[in-house]
């Protein structure tokens, strides 16, 4: 019978079962520091933020890359990492409640598509492999940077596949993030590039490819509507075990219940909420 409760898909996680694969919900209740703003994540947020505060044209409201495509053609790819770049890694942002959380059992594994530092952050005391996509770049056949946390400090520069200690947890932000230097996955041609390369086995290290054998995931925070963040999931979870994941949709729409039935995902009709508060149960649970 597949894990549906969300107590068992909690202890799945702190027992290093089940990979938390974290979407822009994840964010939930991270705000700024000094105005009490919600940190942007979802692709609206990201949009409005980008064009200060009011809404682009309607085709570029559609999705997030397309709209940053359009400021980059006009203002230049500068501009847009500038955005990113002070929205993530200048502006100081309250704790989003699932990454203290995660702070508190630090999985083995995770993914996470948002571009902040909370879940780097949640590990900072912890050595650690990261791993982040790049797109548009030359001079190798790869897609991703990875850096070596030593508990302290990240290595001053990148490190090869064959020097990663494969016994420390992994963070993979296929998106980027500003540290330990910024770099960021945004606009519709880095997409374009990322994800075609995604496809053809480089843009994940072999290290990872092997560990995420049979590996189920929980789906946190992430609804299944865009089409760029599902053709990443996809590729991102390869060689998973049957059933791959479990998607916390509350109210999943049609098209998400396609498209998850076709993965193999099970949707539980629940929140980041209710995560939270099957966290607190479980916690209660254990120290009883």
């Amino acid at each position: 019978m597949p894990v549906t409760s969300l107590q068992a898909l909690v202890s799945g996680i702190a027992a290093g079962k089940i990979v938390p694969y974290l979407g822009p919900g994840a964010l939930k209740r991270a705000s700024n520091v000094e105005t009490g703003e919600p940190i942007p994540a979802d692709s609206d947020s990201l949009i409005l933020a980008m064009n200060s505060g009011k809404p682009m044209a309607p085709r570029l409201m559609y999705e997030f890359p397309r709209a940053a495509m359009d400021v980059e053609l006009k203002r230049g790819r500068t501009a847009l990492h500038r955005f990113l770049e002070t929205t993530y890694g200048t502006t100081q942002w309250t704790r989003a409640p699932i990454h203290d959380w995660l702070a508190g059992i630090k999985p083995p594994y995770v993914i996470d598509i948002n571009r902040d530092t909370q879940l780097q952050d949640s590990y900072a005391e912890t050595p650690h492999t990261l791993i982040r996509g790049m797109a548009r770049v030359g001079g190798t056949d790869y897609r991703f940077r990875i850096h070596h946390y030593d508990g302290e400090t990240y290595s001053e520069s990148e490190i090869a596949q064959d020097e990663v200690d494969t016994s420390l947890p992994i963070l993979f932000k296929p998106m980027g993030s500003p540290k330990p230097d910024p770099t960021y996955i945004a606009s519709d041609a880095d997409y374009v590039d990322y994800i075609t390369e995604l496809m053809g086995g480089f843009a994940i290290p072999d290290f990872v490819k092997k560990h995420r054998i049979g590996k189920q995931y929980l789906f946190i925070g992430l609804r299944m509507t865009r089409d760029t963040e599902r053709m990443v999931l996809s590729d991102m979870i390869y060689a998973a075990s049957e059933p791959k994941g479990w998607a916390l949709i509350p109210a999943p729409n049609d098209k998400e219940q396609r498209f998850c039935k076709r993965l193999g995902i099970e949707i539980i009709e629940s929140d980041v909420e209710d995560l939270l508060a099957a966290t607190a149960e479980t916690l209660t649970e254990g120290a009883a």
